[in-house]
């Protein structure tokens, strides 16, 4: 998948933890594992905002565009 979620490269600069994390966002420690390990299909806006808000950092902070070796070759 093309999109690279690099929440646990923010999360170890803020030293905190995921169970930490997942109560200050109000999120189900499940949940947040699907996100760090880069399993979620999708993630709510306002997700993102509480992570952001949490973390203090940008979107573009935890997500990350890479263009897919699969699709590359197919072009």
């Amino acid at each position: 998948m093309p999109i690279i979620v690099n929440l646990d490269v923010v999360m170890a600069r803020r030293k905190i933890s995921a169970s930490q994390l997942a109560d200050e966002v109000g999120i189900t420690p499940a949940n947040l594992s699907i996100l760090k390990n880069n399993k979620a299909k999708a993630v709510r806006f306002s997700t993102l905002e509480s992570l952001c808000r949490v973390l203090q950092c940008q979107p573009a902070d935890l997500l990350e565009y890479r263009e897919d070796s699969e699709q590359k070759e197919e072009d």
